[in-house]
């Protein structure tokens, strides 16, 4: 596998002898000095150029950056499927290569450059052939951090989550499982992510990322709390679903009592027991039952 060092050569060497390539920077985790370096990081690079369309109508170039196990033209995916995209403005390759590397490439219009450079301040200037970059600050995850709550955002959260837990009950019950496994994903447990989120920001005074999809909830949650996350996730089988929904609902309780407290808010505590004691009885309820309640 190709080294950072190595890989960086080859992405600027290409852009220095191509003199449609005025520019070049990098954002995205290689820039971040928060996140851990290791094999599976990809390089987030923008070349910025004089224009896109000779990339684009002669794609030879690309070969030179290594054999590819495959390649993504989101842009084009996207025009393909109706949706409205300029090429000119950008144009991205997203490459996977045989020896692990990957490359997210795009290319940018000097005006493009112009309006969004900067604006993503995990970015880092790697060449200017014409002083177009302007200088930025050191790069930073400020703009990842967890966002404060609000009290009108906690009661919409602590809401969603126990209001939805009705329709994964639901759907258990009637043994539809794609319908009960996603409504919990997308709703219940979606809303448990950003209490953890809240509560690991409250930790550390809202100065801290837990990352894209919140893939650092391990390295900030207490053992014991990720323990409960970990048992959050299940199988196929119906009990399985119910104990971690329990055990979801446990952990929620814990965490959003505790950022509750930290904002002045109010938890919703009569919600909690009305619904828990509803889900218990929906677990219990006969397939053949003609009444709910």
């Amino acid at each position: 596998m190709r080294k950072e060092e190595e890989m960086m050569k080859l992405i600027l060497g290409i852009a220095e002898q191509d003199e449609r390539i005025r520019a070049v920077y990098m954002n995205g985790s290689r820039t971040n000095p928060t996140v851990p370096k290791d094999i599976f990081q990809d390089y987030d690079i923008v070349y910025v150029v004089t224009e896109t369309a000779s990339f684009i109508q002669d794609q030879e170039w690309i070969a030179e950056f290594g054999d590819l196990i495959m390649i993504q033209e989101p842009d084009r995916l996207d025009q393909g499927l109706g949706r409205k995209v300029n090429f000119e403005r950008t144009y991205a390759y997203l490459m996977l290569f045989t020896d692990g590397n990957r490359i997210d490439l795009t290319l940018q219009s000097l005006d493009t450059m112009k309006e969004e450079y900067g604006q993503d301040k995990l970015t880092i200037p790697l060449l200017d052939k014409d002083n177009c970059l302007t200088p930025l600050p050191k790069a930073t995850d400020v703009d990842y951090h967890v966002s404060r709550p609000t009290e009108p955002s906690y009661i919409s959260c602590t809401n969603d989550f126990w209001w939805c837990l009705q329709n994964v009950a639901k759907g258990i019950w009637r043994d539809e499982l794609p319908y009960a496994k996603q409504m919990f994903e997308e709703t219940s447990k979606s809303e448990l992510n950003q209490m953890i989120a809240w509560w690991i920001g409250m930790k550390h005074d809202y100065q801290i990322s837990t990352g894209k999809m919140n893939k650092y909830f391990k390295r900030y949650l207490p053992p014991s709390y990720w323990e409960l996350y970990e048992r959050t996730y299940s199988g196929s089988h119906y009990e399985q679903m119910w104990d971690s929904i329990v055990t979801t609902c446990d952990l929620f309780r814990t965490l959003a009592q505790d950022v509750a407290e930290y904002g002045s808010f109010t938890y919703p505590i009569e919600d909690d027991a009305r619904m828990t004691q509803y889900l218990k009885h929906v677990r219990e309820l006969p397939k053949d039952a003609k009444e709910i309640l």
